[in-house]
């Protein structure tokens, strides 16, 4: 008999850290009208259906992650980039172009890199979009990480904060600490010689596994802002674990995995619907193969049908 072929794998690679998810980013603005330009129009994003459906509120879905973007007097500004994964490059460029003129009296900007299109909020938040791809764990459509510019010599301190309060991967490359925050997902604190801008409350929300452990370790450490209820705290500071020295300010809700709203399945539109190009059964975005052994050229086939007509009745 012929010994059935032997695999190794490298199982490490499937471990996830105590943080899971990392749901939202709460950012407030000064005009729902201008964010939905930006953010539906022009990144082709989805207002979420069931909830915060008034003017006072916006609910965004990105694939299985939001923003927030609650009405404030004044905008708030994210100290650094929220990094999302945008299929079909050439489709985001045309619906930003479409967009400059709606929004040509506030900040929004973007320009084309090589690995990424750099795109600026109406209120001057920087949200980079890349194409799918390995780095994001297969990720077609969602939140990759929030980069925040954080003061020189605070990386490892940082990633040691993560280590020892959530027990959720960490390490230090290049000057900064990257966080796992789920599937595909981090946060990264990049160091730099800015002087840093003033906090101005907005906030990041995540899920984690173990509830309790890091709860107990972050009010010995008297870190905890906010009980908010049974499923759910708050904290702000991220302290040095050693010299307890306050290294950044970000808020961070934090949820348990009992929280109701937690794996709510969020609707996720398909932007290349048109009125004078629409496809029966294609509203909702469908995540094509990404994996090798799912490759399938009649879905290719699909897409590109779909695409080129979409594109010939917008011309």
């Amino acid at each position: 008999m012929t010994k059935p072929e032997t695999r190794t794998y490298d199982r490490s690679a499937e471990d996830l850290g105590n943080i899971v998810a990392l749901e939202h980013v709460n950012l407030g603005i000064a005009d729902q009208g201008l964010a939905t330009v930006f953010y539906m129009s022009g990144l082709g994003l989805t207002r979420d259906p069931y909830m915060m459906t008034s003017i006072d509120n916006m609910w965004v879905n990105v694939g299985r992650s939001q923003f927030h973007l609650p009405t404030m007097a004044k905008a708030q500004h994210l100290r650094g980039r929220v990094g999302l994964v945008i299929p079909d490059r050439e489709a985001l460029l045309q619906r930003l172009g479409r967009v400059k003129g709606m929004l040509g009296d506030t900040r929004f900007a973007f320009v084309e890199h090589e690995d990424h299109v750099e795109t600026t909020c109406p209120w001057g938040n920087r949200i980079l979009c890349h194409d799918p791809s390995s780095r994001f764990d297969g990720m077609g459509l969602g939140m990759a990480y929030v980069e925040f510019d954080a003061p020189r010599g605070t990386a490892s301190g940082i990633a040691a904060f993560y280590r020892d309060v959530f027990a959720t991967g960490a390490r230090v490359e290049r000057d900064a600490a990257h966080i796992s925050v789920g599937i595909g997902q981090e946060l990264i604190f990049r160091e730099g010689d800015a002087a840093a801008e003033a906090y101005d409350g907005h906030h990041i929300q995540v899920y984690v596994a173990n509830f309790s452990g890091p709860h107990a370790r972050l009010v010995e450490r008297g870190l905890l802002t906010e009980e908010s209820n049974q499923h759910q705290y708050r904290f702000q500071q991220i302290a040095d674990p050693t010299s307890g020295k306050a290294l950044f300010e970000i808020e961070h809700e934090i949820r348990s995995l009992r929280h109701p709203l937690h794996a709510r399945p969020l609707v996720n539109r398909n932007p290349l619907q048109t009125n004078r190009a629409y496809v029966p059964g294609r509203d909702g975005w469908v995540p094509e193969p990404t994996l090798p052994e799912m490759d399938d050229p009649r879905v290719e086939m699909r897409r590109k049908r779909f695409e080129e007509a979409t594109r010939r009745a917008a011309n």
